[in-house]
């Protein structure tokens, strides 16, 4: 008996230590082609920024990163999604930047046995009545970015405004967001496809209108090209604020064209908190230019992996759901915690574009609007 109990013991031991020594897989899914390509390069570069600060351990383990082109994408998305959990065998996947695509990969990941986490995509229904407990969003919820302008407006008595998105999920949640805090009168809200790079048509009706403000949501290569028309177009006495729209992936192009241009945000380069300084200064050293906030995002989607691994590992996930719940990593942010529905507690800003005295187009903190803020949609989550 006792001799069986040894060699059970032993069995068990060796069992443990061959799966510490397997590497932990991680799928990187992000839209890495066409227009909006930067966006997810700064996301996975800032991913393996933070591999490289670890050692290229994650969790104590090995780490196999695998990275995957979606192209913008939703059912090519889907595919790649299920062939990186069911033929690659991913213990989690790190993406997408586009809601779309989040919704169409949110089943092959979970369902296949994976956790998602999002460093980017924050789409409301994932917040509320899809909350799902392997799905983690370290980014923000897609409406919260747009109340910080609404809250500025409703300050500083902006009494009309004009909105402008791209008609998908992320582009209905911003505009259904702002609205949402907005005090004053919408005059008008313009939908455009995801992918439009001409705006004449919209900027002639908002000149029309003139209202007191515009806020607009247009990421990538949508926002380079709506900067630099609307100052062509002769409307600059018209504030223009925005959310995904003038940042370090737009900002290099767009250059003076949005200088003080003011948007809203979760992050800055010259956000002060513990270890920003040295992760801006690093992705600068690394990658040659500013990082983003969706650079922010991939970096801290792969240090909540490593917190959660190194706590739980993952073999048991209700150990490893609860390690990642309690989101035990110094975020560039600072303070971060998850709400029920596993989207951040966190701060928002203001912040404007700016040249700085090293000639970086780059955003910079304005002032805090929101403190420790959680989104409107937790309450509708059955996970409360």
């Amino acid at each position: 008996m006792r001799a069986t109990a040894i060699l059970s013991a032993l069995m068990l031991t060796t069992a443990s230590a061959a799966w510490a020594e397997e590497p932990l897989k991680i799928g990187v899914l992000m839209t890495l082609s066409g227009p909006p390509a930067v966006l997810g390069e700064h996301a996975r570069d800032g991913l393996l920024l933070a591999e490289q600060k670890l050692g290229g351990k994650v969790g104590g383990r090995e780490a196999e990163i695998i990275v995957v082109d979606d192209e913008g994408k939703p059912d090519l998305a889907a595919q790649k999604a299920r062939e990186l959990v069911e033929s690659e065998g991913v213990d989690f996947v790190v993406g997408p930047i586009f809601s779309n695509i989040m919704t169409a990969i949110a089943a092959p990941v979970t369902q296949g046995g994976a956790i998602l986490v999002s460093p980017n995509a924050g789409p409301s229904n994932f917040a509320g009545r899809d909350c799902n407990p392997d799905i983690f969003v370290v980014s923000y919820q897609n409406d919260q970015m747009p109340q910080v302008l609404a809250e500025h407006m409703n300050q500083q008595g902006i009494g009309s405004v004009y909105l402008l998105a791209p008609n998908y999920q992320a582009g209905q949640d911003s505009l259904n967001g702002f609205k949402a805090a907005y005090d004053g009168q919408v005059m008008g809200e313009l939908f455009v496809p995801l992918g439009q790079l001409d705006f004449s048509g919209e900027l002639a009706q908002i000149a029309a209108f003139q209202p007191a403000a515009v806020y607009a949501f247009m990421p990538g290569g949508m926002g380079v090209n709506l900067v630099k028309q609307w100052n062509q177009a002769g409307l600059s006495q018209i504030p223009l604020m925005t959310a995904f729209t003038v940042d370090e992936t737009t900002l290099p192009a767009q250059q003076g064209a949005a200088v003080d241009m003011l948007t809203g945000s979760n992050w800055a380069p010259d956000l002060d908190t513990p270890g920003n300084a040295e992760f801006v200064a690093a992705f600068k050293e690394a990658y040659g230019r500013v990082p983003s906030l969706y650079a922010m995002g991939g970096y801290d989607a792969l240090m909540l992996i490593d917190s959660a691994v190194s706590e739980a590992g993952t073999e048991d996930r209700e150990a490893l759901r609860a390690a990642l719940k309690a989101a035990e990593f110094p975020s560039l942010r600072g303070q971060f915690s998850f709400a029920a529905n596993n989207f951040p507690v966190q701060d928002f800003y203001l912040t404007k574009a700016i040249k700085d005295d090293e000639g970086n187009y780059r955003t910079s903190v304005v002032e805090k609007v929101f403190t420790a803020a959680s989104d409107s949609y937790v309450g509708d989550c059955a996970m409360n």
